[in-house]
């Protein structure tokens, strides 16, 4: 067991959340029991994620994807209302990092899906005011673009969203995980042969082929469940904690 205070302290020394400026705050958004002895982690803090917490008896919830973002109704009303009640009711404490959790260079979504994909990183790229924001890397061997989303569907359990636009075969790569299509003017910038992100807006078929290269979209949710999951299996390790990660079914 742990104190809710230490475990924060953790979080807070490996994440580094002081060094962004994010689109919600992370660390602690809801405050549950003090001692911690059981953690669980996912994606977003759904209700079916927080339903899960309390199946498992959890102490904590730590998430990708929490709450009060920029813009957002700051009432706790309706379906928000519902789900801080479930959290309070249970006291499980709700543990929020989004940028943080993509940039880390070890744990985070985009070091993940290094790992996953195969991809050996190069450099870590400024992007939209974020430091480390934008990856860049290479293939060990250069692949057609069909071998390659072949290989996204096989790591990350879904098919890719694929548009053509870039060499035969591909050997350097840019990604972001999430919501970061806009980032794909910039990794043109950087000469790759392709750009992976999750989602697919209207302009991007576009920008693929006129500036040639390929763009993958390999869903937010799903490239965004690797920092998660290490931060869990890092949690257990280092504080001895017991650690489920837990899947909510998203297409998205």
């Amino acid at each position: 067991m742990v104190h809710r205070n230490e475990l924060q302290a953790y979080l807070n020394e490996w994440l580094a959340p002081g060094a962004v400026s994010d689109y919600a705050p992370n660390g602690l958004q809801v405050e549950g029991c003090a001692s911690i002895g059981t953690v669980v982690t996912g994606v977003t803090a759904s209700a079916a994620l927080i339903e899960a917490a309390i199946d498992l008896e959890a102490d904590a919830l730590i998430v990708h994807h929490g709450y009060f973002w920029k813009g957002e109704d700051p009432c706790l009303v309706g379906m928000k209302g519902r789900r801080i009640r479930q959290l309070i009711a249970a006291q499980i404490n709700l543990f929020a990092y989004h940028l943080p959790l993509d940039i880390h260079p070890e744990i985070g979504n985009n070091a993940g899906l290094a790992r996953l994909l195969e991809l050996r990183p190069e450099a870590q790229h400024d992007a939209k005011g974020v430091p480390g924001l934008l990856w860049t890397g290479t293939l060990a061997e250069p692949l057609s673009a069909e071998a390659f989303a072949a290989r996204i569907d096989r790591a990350l359990g879904r098919p890719p969203t694929h548009v053509p636009g870039g060499p035969e075969r591909i050997q350097r790569l840019g990604w972001c995980s999430g919501g970061a299509d806009g980032l794909i003017d910039q990794a043109a910038d950087l000469g790759v042969d392709a750009y992976l992100s999750g989602e697919l807006g209207e302009p991007i078929p576009h920008t693929a082929r006129e500036r040639g290269l390929h763009y993958f979209a390999a869903g937010h949710h799903a490239t965004e469940r690797s920092g998660v999951q290490a931060l869990g299996a890092r949690i257990n390790e280092v504080l001895g904690l017991v650690h489920h990660y837990v899947e909510v079914d998203n297409p998205a």
